[in-house]
């Protein structure tokens, strides 16, 4: 993007100087091109002309910036032809992809998705010395994987009252624990915090008052259970036919956790501020 100012002056230099001065900068930071070069005056009393000059600021655009990498990358995964509409946002950009065959780019829940826009969030905060938000989506996927999870934690929520025990949810990123939290609020009587670092943070949903009637493990050290190898809680209790499956997006807890409600933060982006290295 191309800011620029058309002034004149006595001379060039000041011309210069006087259109540096519009666009805000210093004569240092702009172009110029000359458009007219000054002419005196017939003995000093009739005619002539000031000099005019264009000065101009080539400006980095970090959403354009962002998009530019992606199609790049894209391209890479074989997908030359995508398009990507640029919203503009406040402190950030809305990047919307859309194409034939572009479903992949949304990955396992999402991942593949997060990943580049993690990315493309560095590239576009290394144009920006401020924090510069993007957010990527295809297919209005963010929408659909928000209702999904409102949903889901209404239902874990209600879950919770009814049999007075927590149960944790998979590892999400801070945006969509966020979608959690929200929705177990509207839920009367359940709770819900955060608990685990980084990328096996969680999202666990209980009763207000805590669990009732919590389960006890009875098992003695040493005992069938311990020589066939069995931990608390897990193996064991699967056999009986409750395993979880891996694409469960819930594990219900045996045991009251002793961490407190947590509250993530509501301005963190998907995965955290980028700080930019200098």
């Amino acid at each position: 993007m191309t800011r620029e100012v058309i002034a004149t002056g006595e001379t060039v230099e000041l011309a210069f100087a006087n259109a540096c001065k519009e666009l805000g900068v210093e004569t240092t930071d702009a172009e110029f091109e000359i458009l007219e070069m000054p002419t005196k005056k017939t003995f000093g009393l009739f005619g002539g002309s000031p000099a005019k000059v264009r000065a101009y600021l080539e400006e980095n655009n970090p959403a354009q910036e962002a998009a530019e990498y992606l199609k790049k990358i894209l391209t890479q995964m074989g997908v030359p032809d995508v398009e990507i509409e640029i919203k503009e946002e406040e402190a950030g950009a809305a990047l919307t992809l859309s194409g034939e065959d572009i479903g992949f780019i949304i990955g396992h829940r999402g991942e593949t998705l997060d990943a580049l826009q993690y990315l493309s969030s560095l590239v576009a905060n290394h144009v920006e010395e401020s924090y510069y938000r993007i957010t990527l989506d295809v297919g209005n996927y963010r929408e659909k994987r928000k209702e999904t999870l409102e949903s889901l934690g209404k239902k874990m929520a209600m879950r919770a009252v009814k049999t007075g025990r927590n149960s944790s949810l998979e590892p999400m990123n801070p945006y969509e624990r966020r979608i959690i939290h929200t929705a177990v609020q509207a839920v009367e009587g359940a709770k819900s915090w955060s608990e685990g670092e980084d990328l096996a943070r969680h999202v666990v949903i209980g009763p207000e008052g805590g669990e009732r009637n919590p389960r006890r493990d009875n098992r003695r050290p040493g005992g069938r259970d311990s020589r066939r190898g069995y931990d608390r809680g897990g193996y064991d209790r699967d056999r009986r036919g409750s395993r979880p499956s891996h694409s469960s997006n819930f594990r219900t807890e045996t045991a009251p956790r002793p961490e407190g409600p947590k509250s993530d933060d509501p301005t963190a982006p998907i995965y955290g501020k980028i700080e930019v290295k200098k």
